[in-house]
Parts: C-alpha cells; structure tokens; sequence
C-alpha cells in the first residue's frame, strides 16, 4: 500500500527486510545513487523517526516515509555523521582522531560540541547529554541521550540495557589460537597508563572475547567483543596477548602501517531507555584494515 502526497510517500511493510533493500524494491525508477542520497540527507523516515542506516532492519506493520518536501538543516559534521535519531537519542559514527567530548587542550572539535550544535540549530531548547566514549583515534559507533532520563537510564542500568559492543581491531603479528577469552584486573596508574593484573585487588575486572577474521604473516584481524567497558581495555588486552594494536604506542606497538590507530567500535546492540525496543547498529569495517590483506 503506498500514500502519496506532493511531499512525501508512505510504503507499507509487509515482511522483514533491511532499509536500503526495501527503498530500491519500493522505487524501481529511482538509482542505488540516489535513494543513498534520501539516506544521507535524512529523508527517510520509519514510523516518526528518521534513519540514514542502509541495513536498519524493518518489520511487517512499520511504515516508511520518504519525505521529498520538508527542508532538513544540514548536518554535515566533520568526523561525525548521525545514523540514527529520535526524540530520546543519538546513534553516530565517530571517525578516528574526533575526541568523544572536550579536554583542557581541544573543546571545540569534538563529536559532543558538533552534536549539540546540530540539535541547538533544530530547536534552541534541545539538549544532549554524554553516554560513554570513544577513545579520540577509535573510530564507530556511539550513543548520545538527548534527554537527562535517557542518559540516566542508560547509565545506570548500562551493563544490562547493552546487549552487545564489538569491535574490529588490527593487530602486530600471527594470532594462532582462532579464539579466546582474555581476563584481568585493570587500573591507571598516576602516568594514565592502565595496567593489567591477575590480582583482583589491583583493578577492575575486564573481561574481552576475541576471533580470528583475517590475518597474514604480518597483521591478524580480530572481531573483539567486549564484556566490561574499562578504560583502554581492548588496548591493552592485546598487549597481554602479545599482539599490540596497530599504531598504539602507548601499549607496545612499534608498527603504524594505516596511519591510524587500528580499533572501531563496530556493532552495539542495546535496549532503548525509553520504548524498551532492541535495537542494532553496525557500521563497515575502515577499508584501509582490510586493504592490508589484499
């Protein structure tokens, strides 16, 4: 069933499918190019809220709406592009070298300031409030509230609303064993340097699940999924593995061969604090951690 008016067109689902699938099923006449355009422009909406995420997966009973009429404000942001939005959150993909939100040195370029700008030029009473963060030179997907309930929601109830947090990270080396669990106790010393332990009384446990994707004689690729959410954790579990990130100094690696830090926040799964729907994000892997086993 599809409604139309001169702004907009409304298509009915009638099975599950992935967003993009859906659009370029819905509108034959229309290229790949161009429905990738109403994503990124943030003309499409399911049910009231607007989703650019290709993969964003749809149910039978939910409506699509591409809206042709309204006048949306830019939200180009350097570093930051939003995937997902509704009336309590924010889902973005942050690239490497954006700070999550400011220091003493940076308070101006930072995915926070862009976002509260972004909302501020919506509507001046808007609000955005920090969930967790990123470190500055890893790259994927975050979660902002734009409400203090969501955020407090989200907070609190944290290691139970987050279903799921993987990373992919490129690391120095063979990784032979195809999958393990590592597990230690981990704490900052006064250098800000956090540190691995057996001891439970030295740190918080943390506990990270890896397998093997890819890997060469030189480099192994790890989908990485993570338990607990300490500082640096993924960082320095691979240091305790013997296999540093590519390009972390910081935590042994002595190879930068992708002039990034080789970590991105790949997939979060979580419960949304308000309408208790599950909901999934991924985002691609960066080409250049691929490109190394090509």
């Amino acid at each position: 069933m599809i409604n139309k008016s001169k702004k907009n067109t409304v298509f009915k689902v009638t099975e599950k499918n992935e967003l993009m699938n859906f659009l370029i099923e819905k509108m034959p006449e229309k290229s790949r190019t161009s429905i990738k355009s109403l994503l990124t422009k943030r003309k499409v909406f399911v049910g009231n809220d607007v989703v650019s995420q290709y993969n964003h997966p749809l149910l039978p009973g939910q409506t699509v709406t591409v809206d042709w009429g309204k006048v949306t404000i830019d939200t180009t942001m350097k570093g930051v592009s939003i995937i997902y939005e509704d009336d309590d959150v924010l889902v973005v993909e942050k690239e490497s070298g954006i700070l999550s939100i400011a220091t003493d040195n940076e308070r101006e370029k930072t995915a926070y300031n862009m976002l509260k700008e972004y909302l501020k030029n919506k509507d001046h009473k808007n609000k955005i409030f920090v969930v967790h963060r990123l470190d500055r030179d890893t790259s994927g997907i975050m979660i902002f509230a734009k409400t203090e309930k969501a955020q407090d929601i989200l907070q609190t109830t944290w290691n139970d609303s987050v279903k799921e947090r993987t990373y992919v990270a490129l690391v120095e080396g063979v990784v032979y064993k195809e999958k393990d669990t590592i597990i230690s106790y981990l704490q900052e010393n006064k250098a800000f340097i956090t540190y691995s332990s057996q001891n439970p009384k030295e740190g918080k446990k943390a506990i990270s699940h890896y397998k093997v994707l890819k890997k060469n004689k030189n480099y192994s690729l790890l989908e990485v999924n993570i338990e607990t959410g300490r500082k640096n954790q993924i960082r320095v579990h691979m240091q305790d593995l013997g296999h540093s990130v590519v390009g972390d100094k910081k935590y042994g690696s002595g190879k930068s061969p992708i002039n990034r830090l080789g970590l991105h926040a790949n997939t979060i799964v979580f419960v949304h604090p308000i309408t208790k729907k599950v909901l999934h994000f991924s985002s691609k892997i960066p080409a250049v951690f691929t490109k190394i086993f090509n």
